[in-house]
């Protein structure tokens, strides 16, 4: 199960397990930037911030720090990373090998019932109106479709990125309308239910691309910082 999201973090449930809902608000706060790389916090500090236990907080410390979101060591504070032009790139080039072998794979498999979990979302996506929220609900989508594809560690390794990709949104200071969003996730589900593996690949392609135009040509925002440790 991806740590970013999963099926089961998305389904109409009334509450979602505590650590993974204090998730979710936590990297909120990261994608809204009300904890930021310039800020000095400790688990202490941000358990009174999210009125949480000390022990909550250092699990979603933990999982931010496996998607090198967060940046831990040994007699430290925990920071948020600061990504520069060249793992952006990186990243970029990465998830795009990753994600379209995916999507492939998805295309192949996709249930009626997976097609209704990803219209939720997309109906999530359409309704939300905080910045941050929004671009974790991006990433969500694109982390259940991987979670379709039948591919655990494909899955796993997306899940390692998507959430580098949202946090360089956000430090690189990508407007919402210079990427697609909840517009060209329907259309990648519009192709799903259609059975077009080819209109799905080449909506997801130009998501991409337009991801990597607005992040690379935002390079004199990060090429300024740089990931400690």
């Amino acid at each position: 199960m991806n740590s970013f999201a999963s099926p089961h973090t998305l389904t109409a449930l009334p509450l979602r397990p505590p650590v993974e809902a204090l998730y979710a608000r936590v990297f909120d706060a990261i994608l809204e930037q009300r904890i930021s790389a310039t800020c000095r916090f400790t688990e202490d500090s941000l358990a009174l911030m999210f009125e949480v236990r000390r022990s909550d907080i250092r699990s979603v410390l933990t999982q931010l720090s496996h998607q090198q979101v967060i940046i831990l060591r040994s007699n430290h504070r925990p920071r948020v990373a600061a990504l520069d032009i060249e793992q952006i790139r990186q990243m970029l080039h990465a998830r795009r090998l990753t994600e379209i072998t995916l999507m492939r794979l998805v295309c192949q498999r996709a249930r009626t019932q997976d097609l209704q979990l990803l219209h939720r979302l997309v109906e999530s996506e359409r309704e939300c109106t905080a910045r941050g929220t929004a671009i974790r609900l991006s990433g969500e989508f694109h982390l259940c479709l991987a979670d379709m594809a039948g591919n655990a560690p494909l899955a796993h390794f997306l899940g390692s990125l998507v959430p580098l990709s949202a946090l360089a949104i956000v430090q690189a200071g990508v407007r919402t309308h210079d990427y697609c969003v909840w517009q060209i996730h329907h259309e990648i589900l519009q192709a799903l239910a259609h059975g077009n593996t080819e209109i799905a690949v080449a909506a997801l392609t130009r998501h991409l691309d337009q991801l990597e135009e607005a992040l690379l040509h935002a390079g004199s925002v990060v090429s300024q910082n740089r990931v400690a440790g």
